[in-house]
């Protein structure tokens, strides 16, 4: 009887593992469009992001900056099953395609010469190693995801400032 009962809760985690397991990032169309403003994700250099829900929907951002506002807001309730940016150490920054790593582990450069969509942005990469050479090829800072706190990545400039002209 125990062995069955080790065997039911063997099933039942496999089961439930078994959706975690295929949540892995996918990249966007052609046309996709950026969840916050509508632009095109391709027409615009540096790192994207990408939240995927326990629902199974996908938001694309077209900056990390958008996807680290979104993803460190208290007001976050949805159950998110993935957050991925892209390895800026293996993509094209002015054409950046696949590479997406987990956000969570990623190293990210704040305050680097290197702009993104949204104009300053944070570089996303897998390992220390390339945000170490990055930031002493275009400036910034170094920081883990767990040091980027929800005032580093406020979303205050764009369209709320065009009518203080």
């Amino acid at each position: 009887m125990k062995a069955l009962r080790v065997s039911l809760v063997a099933l039942l985690v496999a089961g439930c593992a078994q959706p975690l397991a295929s949540v892995e990032p996918v990249d966007p169309d052609a046309g996709q469009q950026c969840e916050l403003d509508g632009m095109v994700l391709r027409d615009y250099p540096g790192p994207k992001g990408q939240i995927r829900y326990a629902d199974g929907k996908v938001e694309y951002y077209c900056d990390t900056l958008e996807l680290l506002s979104i993803t460190l807001q208290p007001e976050q309730v949805r159950k998110v099953a993935g957050v991925y940016v892209q390895d800026m150490g293996k993509t094209d920054w002015d054409v950046p395609k696949g590479h997406w790593i987990d956000a969570t582990t990623a190293f990210y450069v704040q305050g680097s010469s290197r702009t993104g969509s949204m104009g300053p942005t944070f570089a996303s990469f897998a390992s220390r190693e390339d945000a170490d050479r990055f930031a002493a090829a275009h400036g910034g800072k170094v920081l883990a995801f767990a040091d980027i706190s929800a005032d580093m990545v406020q979303l205050d400039g764009g369209a709320s400032h065009d009518m203080h002209g």
